[in-house]
């Protein structure tokens, strides 16, 4: 008697769970080969900056260990939407994630039309770090405490603002001003520049005397002078600057504002390559000369699971679409 013929003799029952077992077996080897040719990473934002320094120095390292490699497309421009939009419409089969920032979640607060859903169009796969904001001012400027510059904004009232600076409507900065009015009462004036870079240069020359800015940035010229730090705005101290006192223990009780970075893929990748992804970045957040590199300018190393991630970001647009309400900020 054949195999075939014994086969056929079987129940119908006994021959599905037989092809059941098959077709598993299929499907987690194609799993197990994962990935099986190079992985392009779309960076939403130009060459040179925090997001895009992040990007360079985990990219070879995730390669290693995914056992291909990464290679990294910048996608710049719009606040991260026109690279979030190529992403959104790629296949969801794990060989385009995307390395976004803060405005993947404050972009839904800011903007009515988008050419994605952010909670839709996107599956999360690691936070992979936070960057607090640090409150700088132009060396001169007689502001040296959160409370100063509080009492300072409130006593000028309307006759003679104050203003910040940051990289343009609707960036972090932008918003982590306009967090700071909302939470401590005051009135300080927005100047928005084309990019952080012409921003810190103006404030380090005086011509605007207030940033919120990125301590990834803002680190090389706060050692060398040219900025002073007032305060983080962190929920602790950073390590980088232990001595300067976060925001919120200044007296702007609920103050946070961070730069964050985190790995996305299409929405519809399968879970298990989600998952694969998410536990290789946060091996490569273990090395050490990733850890010194990072925690050097202040980041907080997290490496998250994808659920994680997917809290987080939900937390984010929610708190930032109240900053925003307030402010009566939207740019479309």
């Amino acid at each position: 008697m054949t195999v075939f013929s014994l086969y056929q003799q079987l129940s119908r029952r006994t021959r599905k769970a037989i092809a059941g077992v098959a077709l598993a077996g299929i499907a987690g080897s194609a799993a197990a080969a994962y990935p099986e040719k190079p992985i392009m990473l779309v960076v939403t934002y130009p060459p040179g900056g925090t997001v895009d320094v992040v990007a360079r120095l985990i990219a070879p390292k995730l390669g290693e260990k995914l056992g291909q490699t990464v290679v990294i497309d910048n996608r710049g421009g719009a606040g991260g939407m026109i690279g979030g939009a190529m992403v959104a419409r790629a296949k969801p089969d794990g060989y385009t994630l995307m390395l976004d920032a803060s405005n993947h979640a404050q972009n839904p607060a800011i903007h009515s039309r988008m050419q994605f859903d952010t909670l839709r169009d996107f599956a999360p796969v690691s936070l992979l770090l936070r960057v607090p904001n640090a409150l700088v001012v132009t060396p001169s400027y007689p502001v040296k405490s959160v409370q100063e510059l509080i009492q300072k904004s409130k006593a000028a009232g309307d006759k003679q603002p104050i203003y910040f600076a940051s990289a343009g409507n609707g960036s972090a900065q932008h918003l982590a001003g306009e967090l700071f009015n909302s939470l401590a009462k005051t009135r300080l004036e927005h100047v928005a520049y084309k990019g952080g870079g012409p921003a810190m240069v103006d404030v380090m020359a005086g011509q605007v005397p207030v940033m919120f800015a990125s301590m990834g940035s803002a680190w090389p010229h706060i050692k060398s002078g040219k900025l002073r730090p007032v305060a983080v705005g962190g929920s602790t101290r950073s390590k980088a600057a232990p001595e300067l006192p976060t925001i919120a223990e200044s007296g702007v009780a609920g103050y946070e504002s961070y730069e964050w970075n985190a790995v996305f893929a299409p929405a519809g990748t399968p879970p298990a390559i989600l998952n694969q992804v998410s536990a290789a970045l946060a091996e490569v957040l273990k090395d050490p000369a990733v850890v010194k590199h990072l925690e050097g300018f202040g980041a907080e190393i997290i490496g998250s699971s994808p659920a994680e991630l997917d809290k987080f970001r939900r937390a984010e647009i929610a708190k930032w679409k109240k900053v925003a309400t307030e402010a009566k900020l939207q740019l479309d």
